[in-house]
């Protein structure tokens, strides 16, 4: 599917911990501004997709843990203005981040955009630039974390109107 930066777009996202640590996957956007930098797992939600379904297909597709959504971490806008003439456009991302629990060991198969995942600690995230972590926001994602911000996963509602 063609990525449209003309208007808000939607993009889902976990943020895993364990043993006090936070997962991120390095990006493989070979022509992209954002090629070798750390992420969270994270992707846009396809057109129909429950927030819900589509976190876990992308979780299992970057990091190859299963995950299963407990909370949510939060709605996160975040606007890219330092891709904008690269892209001719300035993406601004809608971010639901979930929070929940992960398969004890992943499958180690990762989609073709993630080269590699890694875990780090709080303060090595809030060491890194814009030159090593893909998005800014994820540092505040860290520190509402683990200060035990989470809202219950009924906060978010999905509807599909049919005829």
């Amino acid at each position: 599917m063609t990525r449209v930066f003309t208007q808000t777009f939607g993009v889902v996202g976990g943020l895993l911990e364990r043993d006090g640590k936070i997962l991120l996957v390095r990006e493989a956007q070979r022509k992209g501004p954002d090629n070798g930098k750390w992420n969270h797992p994270a992707g846009w939600i396809d057109v129909g997709e429950n927030p819900v379904e589509a976190v876990k297909r992308e979780v299992l597709e970057e990091s190859g843990f299963s995950f299963t959504p407990k909370y949510l971490l939060g709605i996160y806008s975040l606007v890219r203005k330092d891709i904008e003439k690269e892209l001719g456009a300035t993406p601004h991302a809608i971010k639901i981040i979930f929070i929940g629990d992960i398969s004890e060991t992943s499958s180690g198969k990762l989609e073709d955009d993630v080269t590699e995942a890694r875990w780090f600690s709080p303060d090595e995230i809030y060491e890194m630039d814009n030159m090593t972590l893909r998005d800014l926001d994820i540092k505040q994602m860290v520190k509402d974390y683990f200060a035990g911000k989470k809202f219950p996963l009924k906060s978010i509602a999905h509807t599909v109107a049919t005829k």
